[in-house]
């Protein structure tokens, strides 16, 4: 081996290897076959010299260039502050969720999916789907799609997997809906990160009227969630700030990762149940409605993984379920102290209803080691023609979730939650974004 080195400062040293073919003769360089050669890049024998001399300034300014596009991509594989937009669904797809822009497939195809805290798998209508919309994922023309094959280990992550064929499919229940996928792959943009091969199902059938209409993006914390499948990106951290049913604009947000989260928030543990994994259950301890504490006995709030009993936090649900005894006991509250003068009547699902205007108590939640106290705005519904105000709570549905608390979206607009999944706390704090 020979080597032909042209000193300079270390700064600037630029050395190539190349397996010499007998190279241009003016190098002065025998033909020996497959010799290995070093050169500077500037050298006379170099591929890589350029055709018009660079000027030293030039070169740095590329040095720069080319650093700055590595550090760029270097960037891209640590977690780092990433915020998408969210808008209310009712104005824009006329669907009762909370939804973000996604880019899916090479090139971009834009969905509006639902964001839901207390599902994993992410799901897309795609070409063919019956009983989906109009609006589809069209797998034919992404040329980074594929489908996930049976032996794949997602396949063993999904709901009711079977495989008729080669291809991986599944099959979920989402509120009165039934839901038909094949599990696939493709590229998926949120915001400006893109996360490659993102597992998610692709809709082949769909009945009822629960399926978001553009797919979904579960946020929960099973093994096909966005934080399982981003864990090096966002270190399963994420918060988000919903706006007000009547914005029009994507003026909420979800912040992905720990960069950028806010640092004087409060917090509560977050709760685990290994039989409803996925689920964000919190130690909910008591409330108060206007100085009251209502009187609740304790096992309408206590947690029980074996029952499934306690308190979730949930994106999906719209209006706020406690159990029996606990609703009765702040609804009687909430009548006393609105006035006990006044007429109550019923609106579909709700029983505590004024035709005529209100003050309203406001009501606090009470966890372990923080309060979140709701004010009017996260209380009340109106009617459309504002003649009706009523409680916007209920009590749980007859059912198997007779038992479980669910902190709806509704009371949750306008405060930031983070859920910081590896310190295991959920924090929550006031936050205006409508």
């Amino acid at each position: 081996m020979k080597l032909h080195l042209l000193s300079l400062p270390l700064l600037f040293f630029f050395f190539f290897l190349t397996l010499s073919h007998g190279l241009n003769p003016k190098c002065n360089i025998p033909d020996r076959g497959s010799t290995l050669q070093v050169f500077h890049v500037f050298s006379p024998c170099s591929p890589f010299r350029p055709s018009k001399p660079v000027s030293w300034e030039e070169n740095v300014l590329q040095m720069q260039a080319k650093d700055q596009a590595r550090l760029q991509f270097l960037s891209s594989l640590v977690a780092r502050k990433s915020v998408v937009p969210i808008a209310s669904g009712r104005q824009i797809i006329q669907s009762p969720t909370y939804i973000v822009r996604a880019k899916i497939g090479t090139p971009a195809q834009t969905m509006l999916m639902a964001m839901d805290t207390s599902n994993d798998a992410a799901w897309v209508p795609c070409t063919g789907c019956v009983g989906c919309g109009s609006t589809v994922f069209n797998t034919a023309k992404s040329s980074s799609f594929k489908p996930v094959g049976c032996q794949a280990a997602q396949c063993k992550q999904v709901p009711n997997p079977t495989c008729g064929g080669t291809t991986c499919s599944f099959n979920l229940t989402y509120g009165s809906s039934t839901v038909a996928a094949n599990l696939s792959q493709d590229n998926i943009t949120l915001a400006t990160d893109s996360i490659f091969r993102y597992t998610f199902g692709c809709i082949a059938k769909a009945t009822g009227s629960s399926v978001p209409p553009q797919g979904l993006l579960g946020l929960g914390r099973g093994p096909l969630s966005l934080l399982s499948q981003t864990q090096n990106l966002y270190q399963s951290t994420f918060s988000y700030c919903l706006p007000s049913f009547k914005s029009v604009n994507f003026s909420g947000s979800l912040r992905l990762g720990p960069i950028g989260q806010p640092k004087r928030i409060k917090y509560t543990p977050l709760l685990k149940n290994p039989r409803r994994s996925s689920l964000y259950y919190v130690n909910l301890m008591a409330i108060r409605v206007g100085r009251k504490v209502v009187d609740i006995p304790p096992t309408a709030f206590a947690f029980n993984p074996t029952t499934g009993s306690g308190t979730i936090i949930d994106s999906g649900t719209v209006f706020t379920r406690l159990v029996t005894p606990a609703y009765i006991a702040v609804r009687d509250e909430f009548r006393k102290r609105v006035g006990r003068n006044l007429t109550v009547t019923t609106l579909g699902g709700f029983d505590t209803c004024y035709s005529v205007p209100i003050v309203a108590p406001t009501i606090t939640l009470m966890f372990s080691g923080m309060n979140v106290t709701l004010p009017q705005d996260n209380l009340l519904i109106h009617s459309t023609a504002g003649s009706i105000t009523c409680l916007a709570m209920a009590a749980a549905p007859d059912n198997v979730n007779s038992v479980l608390n669910v902190i709806a979206n509704m009371q949750q607009q306008n405060h930031r939650f983070l859920f910081d999944v590896p310190n295991s706390r959920l924090g929550v704090a006031r936050e205006p974004c409508s």
